[in-house]
Parts: structure tokens; C-alpha cells; sequence
């Protein structure tokens, strides 16, 4: 059975679509999955063992998306059944392009014309939860209690020693980003106990290097940046041999989830209901409710950003040491 699944483009939203992507291949025992969406997520998703295909959407750089879309689902065929968890014009017309009988994505002007199911889904629930009724909206026995945790099919890395893992990047936008002198001050505190590994994307190298600075003039040694110096498979294998992970709310929180790595989330004006750590049992958010948020905006509207700057090193520190216990 052929499944074609469109992933979102964000590291974060495509990891939160394993458990429905799980849920598929426990449905239809003989699935063979068809994956299209942006490099990072394919990048994590490809090493599924039932993936066939796994395909780098690239039809937003051709002079004409509509005609890259249709020969993109012209290459693919005819599936089975085609999901999107895009809720988005092409991410439709591509569905609707491979002749596909069965297409399921979430109701929208363009979903009802032109695919077969298109449920009406709340968005007040987590994420993960919203991606496993879409992708089961044809399956009748189907029931929340079956939707199980993250998952990644990358190997975790083995270090010699414990290793405590800092992420202070935050993709959508400086709103969401803690302070590097803060996450340092954090990293400080555990170094007697753990190695430290300073994580980043390629636009996150200065503030990485923010944090080593800080770590160096507190004398700190024991650490590696490897801000900008891994692929997604390196960024998920090391993320994943951590044994305590301190970040913001990010794509690579979600990848420390999936690993079950006990995590301290720093929330600020996101949903931290709807975009929290998944199923891992050794999780904690440290956020403060404030009157304007959550705002989700990609940077504080108010010019204050009071939703982190209240946030302190020993709260975080706190938090993590109730995950050692």
C-alpha cells in the first residue's frame, strides 16, 4: 500500500507528526511511505524503515509552482492514500495532482474543493494530537489513547561522559529566544557533573558563540560548539545521546523528546499546550504567565519581552536538578 504524507516544514512539526505517521503504518500493514517536504524534515524523517521515497519539495523556486507541482505528482502516481499535515494551496493541488482517490488534509477553502476528506479539527489541543486525527479521520476504531510517543529512527550518539546539551536558538524569531549569558550561567552550574555541547543552526553560530564566551570567561572548559558544523542526522544523533537537555522552544526540543532526553523547555510567547515536549516523562517548562501571551509573534510586540527576561539561570537550574532526582 502506497502512502504519500506531506510533512510540515519546520524540524519540530515534522517530528510531531511521527505518532500519526506511526498510526498510519499500524492501520495499513502493508504501507510503503511516500515522504515530501522540506530538507530539514526529510532530512529526520527519511531514515523511517517503511519510508520508499523521500523527496525535497522544491517547487517554490521554479518560475512557475503550480506547473513544479503538478510534474512533481505526476512523478509520483497514483497512491492508495495521500495525507498532508500542510495546510496550504500547493501541499492540496499536489495531492490532487497524483489522481489519488483517498486525500485527507484539514478543512480549508482549497482542501474542500479539491480533496476527498477534510475534516474540521480544534486547534485547542497539542499538536501531536491534531496531526493523529487528521491522518485517522477514515479510521473508524481509531482512539487517542493509541497515539503513542515521537520517534525517530536516527541512532543517538554514545559519549564517554554525561552530556548536558544547550540549544538557545529558536527559528521563528528572537520572541522565543532566551538569553546566552543565562543559558551559560546554566551550563556553569552542571559542569562539575556533565560535559556541555552548545547546539545551533548555521544562523545561530554567533549566539552560540555568545555562550562560549560566557563560558570561558567563567572559566568553563569542558565544552564543544557545534553551532552550524552538523547536518539534521548529526544534530539529531548528538541531541539524542544527551543525558540533560536545556532549550527554548524548538525544533530540536521536539528531537529530544522523541529520544525520551529529560528536558528543561523554556516557554515564552508560544502555546506551550499545543507545542510542548510529547509523551516524554522527564520534561519540565519553565515559563511565566503573562497578560500578553501567548502572543506568537516572532518578535515582542511590546518591546519588553518581560515573558523571558523574567525567566532566571536558577529557576532553569532548579527545574533541571528536579530532573535528577
Amino acid at each position: 500500500m502506497k502512502i504519500l504524507v506531506v510533512v510540515p516544514n519546520w524540524l519540530g512539526d515534522a517530528i510531531m507528526t511521527t505518532p500519526a505517521i506511526e498510526l498510519l503504518a499500524q492501520k495499513h500493514p502493508q504501507a510503503r511511505f511516500i515522504f515530501v517536504g522540506s530538507y530539514v524534515s526529510i532530512e529526520a524523517l527519511k531514515h523511517h524503515p517503511l519510508c520508499e521515497r523521500a523527496i525535497i519539495d522544491t517547487t517554490k523556486k521554479a518560475s512557475s509552482r503550480l506547473l513544479a507541482t503538478y510534474k512533481l505528482a505526476r512523478e509520483i502516481g497514483k497512491c492508495n492514500l495521500a495525507v498532508t499535515f500542510r495546510n496550504q494551496l500547493h501541499s492540496s493541488l499536489l495531492l490532487y495532482f497524483t489522481g489519488t482517490v483517498l486525500t485527507v488534509a484539514r478543512q480549508s477553502w482549497h482542501s474542500r474543493f479539491l480533496l476527498s476528506h477534510t475534516p474540521k479539527i480544534s486547534t485547542n489541543q497539542h499538536l501531536v494530537i491534531q496531526y493523529a486525527k487528521l491522518a485517522m479521520v477514515n479510521i473508524n476504531d481509531f482512539s487517542e489513547d493509541e497515539i503513542g510517543p515521537l520517534k525517530l529512527y536516527i541512532m543517538p550518539k554514545k559519549f564517554e561522559r554525561p552530556m548536558l546539551g544547550i540549544n538557545a536558538g529558536a527559528t521563528y524569531g528572537s520572541a522565543k529566544r532566551w538569553y546566552p549569558e543565562r543559558f551559560a550561567a546554566v551550563a556553569a552550574h552542571f559542569s562539575d557533573r556533565y560535559d556541555i555541547i552548545i547546539f545551533g543552526g548555521p544562523n545561530e553560530v554567533e549566539m552560540a558563540a555568545e555562550i562560549e564566551d560566557n563560558l570561558k570567561n567563567l572559566k568553563i572548559t569542558n565544552y564543544t560548539n557545534l553551532a552550524g558544523k552538523t547536518n539534521i542526522e548529526e544534530l539529531c544523533a548528538n541531541i539524542g545521546g544527551c543525558a540533560l537537555f536545556i532549550t527554548n522552544d524548538s525544533g530540536p526540543m521536539h528531537v529530544a523528546a522523541a529520544y525520551q532526553v529529560p528536558t528543561v523547555a523554556i516557554f515564552g510567547p508560544t502555546k506551550y499546550k499545543e507545542t510542548s515536549q510529547w509523551m516524554n516523562e522527564k520534561s519540565v517548562i519553565v515559563r511565566h504567565e503573562m497578560d500578553c501571551s501567548p502572543c506568537m509573534k516572532r518578535e515582542c510586540p511590546l518591546k519588553h519581552h518581560e515573558c523571558m527576561t523574567t525567566i532566571t539561570a536558577s529557576e532553569v537550574i532548579e527545574a533541571a536538578e528536579s530532573l535528577e532526582v
